[in-house]
């Protein structure tokens, strides 16, 4: 779309405003609006200034101006303002030297498809996120100098199988039991209905969507697979729809991974693969039908899996999911069907264009213009490096011996732990100039100091139940 075709789009639909939107260094959208009779096709080359000192990660104060490129062919028609409004997301600048700043997300991306194709392995990498989610009626939590608690809330809560709610009626999925089950026990058919309904109206192929494991309305919607920097944009709108489509109905959503003790957390597991030409690159006659490259380029994501989640499972939150006995991904290996295992060789299909792997690890709070890129330099890695992923893990894991487990690498247990891993491994990142040591060097800052050490700071509720009576 040209900036032209962008503003009949917008009279076609009678839009009255812009809403300029783009994504901050750990991935949330921020925006701002605009009388559309203010825009014309010059706007789209001087783009619009705002100031980057106070978006997360990026400006000081010193240098705080930046410039927002609104870019045509990302338009689309936003369902949730009350007026009609066109919707339209924007690549930075720097408004003095007019180069892309290289602490956008979507510029990092960009760059990783221009570096693909510059080393003629492939010219398009395909990824499927699989992002699950939390539906609930109600959340509360505090911090202060004598408090610190959380509550929540699901009409689908197990916890409220006792509750009066004249009449409880049951149907209250229990602790890991909410994988596929049929109404009346899925109450939220019809809600996970409304939201891929809005996110097919912007274009959005869906491919399924269903409860999922754990108890108090977890959920799925399934994207149909597409390139990085699409399915980045995509991602954006995906959290933005469900938690709004939530909100109509006076629900509320976490992407948080683990919300919920003792139940299954939400992850997202990423499928990935690269094409040439047309041709996947994946398929060939190796382990589980695929081609050498393909192993090799599952030997680059274990090798760089710990610094990997960094940006992967970004949050403190994401390693209380990655632990044993809630079908979280805790070991470095590979396998055809183990679900157990970091990367999984999806068998559902004989087709060569299905052949991908699937990394289990990372979680929904994630940066997806970053965790897709980051993917990518790692498979590309192990492709150029000829990384050999080692034997795959087929047995059942807990059911292995001790002496066998402790063969078995693990991810890191910590975010601090894969913190440290990024800052000691990241030179695939930085491979023709796709992240930059800026970037790198900002994003574990910007953790350590915000989440990690503040957290550190504040008393835990469970440490009054250990240590209070001492």
């Amino acid at each position: 779309m040209t900036p032209k075709e962008f503003l009949d789009f917008a009279k076609k639909h009678g839009a009255e405003t812009v809403d300029l939107k783009f994504v901050d260094l750990l991935g949330t959208w921020q925006h701002c609006c605009y009388p559309i009779d203010l825009w014309d096709e010059d706007t789209f080359k001087e783009g619009l200034g705002f100031d980057g000192s106070s978006i997360r990660g990026w400006q000081d104060i010193h240098k705080s101006d930046m410039l927002a490129i609104p870019n045509p062919s990302t338009a689309k028609m936003d369902p949730f303002f009350k007026e009609p409004t066109i919707s339209v997301i924007a690549d930075i600048l720097d408004p003095i030297t007019l180069e892309c700043y290289s602490r956008d997300p979507r510029d990092i991306a960009k760059k990783a498809t221009a570096y693909l194709k510059k080393t003629r392995i492939g010219d398009t990498a395909f990824v499927g996120p699989e992002p699950e989610f939390f539906i609930f009626d109600e959340i509360r939590f505090d911090q202060k100098q004598n408090t610190g608690f959380y509550h929540i809330d699901s009409v689908e809560g197990a916890w409220n199988s006792n509750r009066i709610e004249e009449p409880n009626l049951g149907y209250k999925p229990s602790y890991k039991g909410g994988y596929f089950p049929v109404s009346p026990t899925d109450t939220y058919s019809d809600l996970r209905g409304e939201m891929v309904k809005e996110m097919r109206k912007i274009g959005i192929k869906v491919e399924a969507h269903h409860h999922e494991v754990a108890t108090g309305g977890q959920s799925e919607i399934d994207m149909q697979f597409t390139d990085i920097l699409t399915m980045s944009d995509q991602l954006m709108w995906y959290k933005y729809i469900i938690k709004n489509v939530a909100l109509r109905h006076g629900k509320t959503v976490t992407f948080m991974p683990k919300p919920v003790f003792q139940d299954n957390g939400s992850g997202m597991h990423i499928h990935f693969s690269i094409w040439k030409g047309g041709k996947n690159l994946f398929a060939g006659n190796k382990y589980a039908g695929m081609s050498q490259e393909g192993l090799w380029a599952i030997g680059g994501i274990l090798k760089h899996a710990a610094a990997l989640l960094a940006f992967a499972a970004p949050t403190t939150n994401s390693y209380r999911r990655l632990v044993p006995g809630f079908e979280a991904p805790v070991n470095l290996v590979y396998s055809a069907r183990n679900r157990s295992a970091a990367v999984r060789i999806p068998m559902y299909s004989t087709n060569p264009k299905s052949k991908r792997f699937e990394f289990r690890c990372p979680d929904p709070t994630c940066n997806g213009y970053l965790t897709f890129t980051a993917m990518l330099m790692a498979a590309l890695d192990g492709i150029e490096n000829k990384i050999d992923p080692g034997k795959p893990l087929d047995e059942n894991i807990y059911e292995l011996s001790d002496k066998e487990k402790a063969r078995i690498k693990n991810v890191p247990g910590t975010l601090t732990e894969s913190l440290m891993a990024l800052q000691k491994d990241h030179a695939f990142l930085t491979k023709g100039g796709v992240f930059t040591d800026d970037v790198i060097e900002t994003y574990i800052d910007y953790k350590i100091k915000n989440e990690i050490s503040e957290l550190s700071l504040r008393p835990h509720p469970y440490e009054f139940a250990l240590y209070y009576d001492n």
